[in-house]
């Protein structure tokens, strides 16, 4: 058997003296996969999420992606770790407002050192990719709420990560919006990227996941996996 791309092991996580946000937590994600994480607010699903990205540390247990030991790492190497193999794309964006969306693409690999020229034809590629390349020289603030996620995506990818983790990526968009978002996913899973999605669109997981987890009270207490229907996505040629 291959080694998991993801793999949480015993993991609890508590925050001063309340409940555990996560309460001896196992679980194994493999490379290819598309997890949504469902459940109630309060019950861990962030908390996971952040454990994943290396933006925070488990009270008790590990957390091993791509065969790093996530939970070890000083600020330093948990940066570096983020910028080489984790794209995040989170509900409200955060995209930098004085930056044009160019720019805010780019920003991933120049943090990483990518050359210029090489950073330039990658955001050029994905901005095409994602169907906003003709907002290049424009900032954020003049694009619709779909059009800044889909920036926010391709800035997530700009490294070629070997993960995509998202939180409430359609929570702030409206129907429509939504739906592209939804789309754009699942093409890029159909590529191969390797997703999860903390969510409580239920149509996000049940049209994107081939997985699906909920989590109660820092517990697992439903694990299943699904395929996706079978359906052709034409948008933003990401196919």
């Amino acid at each position: 058997m291959t080694a998991p791309l993801i793999q949480i092991s015993d993991v609890s996580k508590r925050y001063d003296d309340g409940p555990p946000a996560l309460d001896s937590l196992t679980l194994r994600i493999d490379t290819g996969e598309a997890v949504a994480v469902l459940g109630a607010s309060g019950s861990g699903k962030s908390t996971l999420l952040n454990l994943i990205a290396g933006l925070d540390r488990p009270t008790a247990g590990s957390v091993t992606v791509d065969g790093v030991r996530v939970d070890g790492l000083g600020e330093a190497a948990s940066a570096k770790y983020r910028r080489a193999r984790i794209g995040m794309v989170f509900q409200f964006f955060n995209l930098v407002d004085d930056l044009t969306v160019h720019d805010n693409v780019l920003l991933p690999a120049q943090l990483a050192g990518v050359p210029r020229s090489e950073a330039t034809a990658r955001a050029d590629e994905l901005l095409e990719r994602l169907g906003v390349r003709r907002h290049a020289k424009a900032f954020p603030g003049r694009l619709s709420g779909g059009e800044r996620q889909r920036v926010a995506v391709a800035r997530a990818l700009m490294n070629r990560p070997s993960l995509l983790l998202a939180d409430e990526p359609t929570g702030a968009l409206d129907t429509a919006s939504g739906r592209e978002v939804r789309d754009l996913l699942t093409a890029l899973h159909r590529e191969g990227q390797t997703l999860v999605l903390v969510t409580h669109d239920v149509t996000l997981a049940q049209e994107c996941a081939t997985r699906t987890l909920e989590l109660v009270d820092g517990r697992l207490s439903r694990d299943v996996r699904h395929g996706l229907a079978e359906k052709a996505s034409t948008v933003g040629g990401a196919r």
